[in-house]
């Protein structure tokens, strides 16, 4: 009964944001479902420095969780908030259902940032905030120097030679930076380690 509750909920947020993305100025115009079946207003945001990831428990970038709640242990007095999306479009690496999630990220990595219910973010069941996001920010490019990057882009071109021209998310871990306005400030690709975002995140903040 929980487990068709929280579907039902998650459907019901995700129409009542399907309106038209287009019209969305601002991240707080969303809505979207926490992994507890409760519905996440984005508004309540406002004036926050956001860092929006799609996870995943199984995947070579898995350990960038532990970076991640660095980052939000290190900023969130001074109002970073890091939101995590799980998403299972990605090698399958992401099984699990919410509570089996969780549980995963609290004890392997000591998560305590928001994590929200498992979502798509690229295709037709994608979530409005990940289609708004795309839309603000396309792909940014795989770090040059980064071990996976080679793999990485010689999987990507062999199933599309012009995927670096498409904003869709690519793989786990591709990472959002929201300004205290609410706005897309800058991606960064699942190459990107969490401390190499400090610099950005630390401006943000007005340090």
């Amino acid at each position: 009964m929980k487990r068709f509750l929280t579907v039902m909920m998650a459907a019901i947020c995700l129409l009542s944001c399907k309106s038209n993305t287009s019209d969305m100025s601002t991240i707080y115009d969303f809505k979207a479902l926490s992994n507890k079946g409760k519905e996440v207003n984005f508004a309540d945001y406002k004036g926050k420095v956001l860092l929006i990831v799609n996870t995943a428990s199984k995947c070579g970038f898995t350990p960038q969780y532990d970076g991640l709640e660095a980052l939000y242990q290190k900023y969130k007095d001074q109002g970073l908030v890091v939101i995590g999306f799980p998403c299972d479009q990605f090698g399958h690496q992401e099984p699990g259902n919410d509570e089996q999630i969780e549980e995963f990220c609290r004890i392997n990595h000591g998560v305590t940032f928001p994590l929200m219910s498992k979502i798509e973010v690229n295709g037709e069941n994608e979530h409005p905030i990940y289609k708004w996001l795309k839309s603000q920010a396309g792909f940014a490019g795989f770090d040059p120097e980064h071990k996976l990057t080679k793999v990485l882009d010689e999987m990507f071109t062999k199933a599309d030679k012009d995927y670096a021209s498409k904003p869709d998310i690519k793989w786990n871990f591709t990472k959002f930076l929201i300004s205290r306005e609410g706005k897309v400030v800058c991606r960064f690709e699942p190459t990107t380690e969490p401390q190499g975002m400090e610099e950005s995140i630390e401006k943000e903040l007005g340090k």
